[in-house]
């Protein structure tokens, strides 16, 4: 049995119980009373004892995970006043990670494997044009033909919009105005270089959950001080990682310890304005996902910021100072105080605008799953290096990593946009080609039209893989037209590249 995870000292030792680790857990608190660092404490304590982590470093600063700490004058004081006589500086093995492939190994997913549910989600999609993204989706589906990238979307949704009138009996009406705000969002996603996320080699869950050579769990990092800025990019790919290892795990009961620990900071961004099938979703991967051995902690600003039935399912909290300066404020203390096993001890409401930084209320599962009577105490500072890393020092950990040079290369294999590009060329190579002499042209009822005689008035109707060939072929012509149009429109609008999307 793994030892408990001592996080925090008052009165008494306050301990995670690593057969209770699965049952996630809230970190909440206003801005610097001391999350991240408590995050930081957790994430090593769970790698000493084998567990995987994966974490989002939103500010830039949790890299020094990395790393030995014990030069902070800060932490040796903590580490004095509460005679942690054992505590001795040590990193943790860490893989950074980074969406723009800049800060770390390149994490992509494909089109295909997000779905139609969280690309909406993604594009800020209302309930129609949801709807809509789901026919070309099915369509993609049942024609054989593979979502990887964005390009591969952009060409179904033409295709499927120009060939509507064909698939309103079977998949529904889909409406040239919903298309046109997907492809306005699809647009807007990769000015802001949101395509990096789609295309392959995508992740492999498995490079998640590795442990290092001396048996620690790897520490995850993903560097998101950018993505941040895309707040529904950021909330879209966490809960979609979620989603898969949820999908992907096989049952594992109720281990010894989990299989993977997952922090979500900044969790308010997962769930503000989310519509009521995502909240769904979220909910249902946040109860059962712990039968898969994985434990999320959810970290953010105020507990209200989560909602009541996934707030229910957090057992093991840690509730840093709170401010009471409006009535929402004050709601928020009231609500954090309810939610804790009450200690005759505390006034839980009085204390929690009184703690300092640092310091907190804390609450873990005992042995049988019950949460622990609440007690205050000061958080465990961690071993490792409070703040960031330089870049010399991420480049050799990149440089070491068994993963260098295996996401760096971006691969482009045949998917739905080349071989509807193909048959396109294809078609109109065919076009060009002089007819043979004396040769006859089809008539409508598929017989032969002898030369010379008048073609028909009426527009003669389109096979499928016409309709997809010249689909396709103004698909690659948009294409060409959009990178021509920024090239010229570059100056008038470069000024709104450095906004968020949402």
């Amino acid at each position: 049995m793994p030892d408990p995870l001592l996080i925090a000292k008052g009165q008494r030792e306050i301990v995670v119980l690593p057969q209770m680790a699965n049952r996630h857990g809230l970190v909440a608190g206003a801005t610097g009373t001391g999350k991240t660092v408590t995050l930081q404490t957790l994430a090593e304590g769970f790698s000493r004892i084998g567990v995987p982590v994966f974490l989002a470093d939103v500010k830039g600063d949790l890299a020094g995970i990395s790393q030995p700490g014990g030069n902070n004058p800060k932490v040796a004081e903590r580490v004095q006043q509460l005679g942690l006589s054992d505590w001795a500086p040590a990193g943790s093995p860490v893989t950074f990670w980074d969406i723009n492939g800049e800060l770390g190994h390149p994490v992509r997913t494909t089109i295909s494997d997000m779905g139609p549910l969280l690309l909406a989600r993604l594009l800020n999609l209302n309930e129609t044009q949801s709807g809509v993204l789901s026919v070309v989706f099915r369509v993609a589906d049942d024609n054989g033909l593979l979502l990887l990238d964005l390009k591969d979307l952009r060409s179904m949704l033409q295709f499927v919009a120009e060939n509507a009138a064909q698939y309103k009996t079977q998949y529904g009406n889909v409406s040239a105005a919903s298309v046109g705000a997907i492809q306005r969002g699809l647009l807007a996603l990769e000015e802001q270089g949101g395509d990096r996320l789609f295309g392959e080699p995508a992740l492999d869950l498995d490079d998640l959950i590795q442990t290092g050579a001396d048996g620690r769990g790897m520490v995850n990092v993903l560097a998101a001080e950018k993505l941040v800025h895309t707040p529904r990019t950021y909330a879209t790919f966490l809960l979609w990682l979620l989603s898969e290892l949820f999908e992907q795990l096989p049952e594992v009961g109720d281990p010894e310890k989990p299989k993977l620990v997952f922090f979500f900071d900044e969790a308010h961004l997962l769930f503000e304005d989310a519509p009521g099938a995502l909240l769904d979703k979220i909910e249902q991967v946040t109860r059962l996902i712990r039968s898969k051995g994985v434990g999320i902690y959810f970290v953010t600003q105020n507990p209200l910021d989560v909602p009541d039935r996934v707030l229910g399912q957090l057992g093991n909290r840690v509730q840093h100072a709170l401010r009471a300066f409006t009535e929402r404020d004050q709601k928020a203390v009231r609500a954090a105080a309810e939610t804790f096993r009450t200690n005759p001890a505390l006034d839980i409401e009085r204390v929690i605008t009184e703690l300092a930084v640092g310091e907190a209320l804390v609450s873990p599962l005992d042995e049988h799953g019950a949460p622990c009577i609440v007690e205050r105490a000061f958080v465990v500072p961690p071993r490792s290096q409070l703040g960031p890393i330089s870049l010399e020092q991420r480049r050799a950990i990149l440089g070491d990593s068994v993963l260098a040079g295996h996401y760096d290369e971006a691969v482009d294999r045949e998917s739905a946009y080349e071989l509807l590009k193909a048959k396109a060329e294809a078609a109109a190579a065919a076009a060009q080609a002089p007819p043979a002499q004396g040769a006859s042209a089809p008539d409508d009822s598929g017989g032969a039209q002898p030369q010379g005689r008048a073609r028909s008035s009426g527009r003669q109707r389109e096979s499928m893989v016409e309709a997809m060939e010249k689909s396709a072929m103004r698909a690659a012509g948009s294409a060409i037209g959009r990178q021509i149009t920024r090239g010229i429109l570059g100056s008038i609008f470069g000024s709104k590249k450095g906004r968020g999307l949402f």
